[in-house]
């Protein structure tokens, strides 16, 4: 299975959904809750893979793994 893999991370403007690498964000969202449901989204579309999240401090703190048209299997 390909590396579906995306991040829920601070933005400025909110919570941003980024692909590991990207200098762009995939999109914009006001809470982290938004920002987890498009990226567990996304990644169930690409076929599976996994969401990493970032707490208010910059730290990673949760990582979830998502499986093809499934819910998260949290790790």
């Amino acid at each position: 299975m390909p590396e579906n893999h995306r991040y829920v991370t601070t933005h400025a403007q909110g919570w941003a959904v980024q692909k590991p690498h990207a200098v762009r964000v995939s999109s914009i969202h006001a809470t982290q809750q938004e920002a987890q449901r498009r990226a567990k989204q996304i990644v169930a579309h690409l076929g599976g893979g996994e969401v990493r999240i970032q707490g208010r401090n910059g730290r990673w703190r949760e990582t979830d793994t998502v499986l093809n048209g499934h819910g998260p299997q949290r790790t």
